[in-house]
């Protein structure tokens, strides 16, 4: 057991860099171990999310059955109108704030502000809306594949308007 957690130091240790590493020596291939944020690799967001939306698929693959964990770097001034998701989710502020408000129609003085360290559960097919104000936003979201985003209006989805990934 002993060497087990040794080797999984050491493969930090060596591997670091911006691909997260994995434990040489464990049982488990789909283990994941990142040292810092600086080791998180992130690529455009896909088309469905605002332009400038950065994300990195930690672990998982949120199109596949099973755990995924994505983070997602969000600009400043940017909406992500009201939409649900096909299972539950959950959400935790690693840097920045976002306000966040549940509903199907985007009324940004019901919102309440998530900060640094906030956290919100979102049961399957609730909707609700995010945006950012003066300041981006790093945030990570665990969750359960197959997982999918629909916009409560189809018109608010940014992969329908020209310009594509961020």
């Amino acid at each position: 057991m002993t060497r087990t957690w040794i080797g999984a130091a050491l493969a930090v240790a060596v591997l670091g860099g911006s691909e997260p590493a994995i434990a040489v020596g464990h049982d488990h291939a789909d283990l994941v171990v990142l040292p810092d944020a600086a080791a998180v690799a992130y690529e455009p967001g896909p088309a469905n999310l605002p332009k400038g939306t950065q994300i990195s698929r930690v672990a998982g693959d949120p199109a596949k059955p099973g755990a995924f964990v994505l983070r997602l770097k969000i600009p400043a001034n940017t909406v992500i109108a009201p939409h649900t998701h096909s299972k539950p989710e959950t959400l935790t502020i690693l840097s920045g704030s976002i306000y966040h408000e549940h509903g199907r129609i985007l009324d940004k003085t019901k919102g309440s502000a998530l900060k640094t360290g906030g956290f919100v559960y979102l049961p399957e097919d609730m909707p609700h809306a995010l945006w950012t104000t003066d300041e981006p936003v790093e945030l990570q979201v665990n969750g359960s594949g197959p997982f999918g985003l629909t916009y409560i209006n189809p018109a608010d989805d940014p992969s329908r308007n020209a310009g594509g990934p961020g």
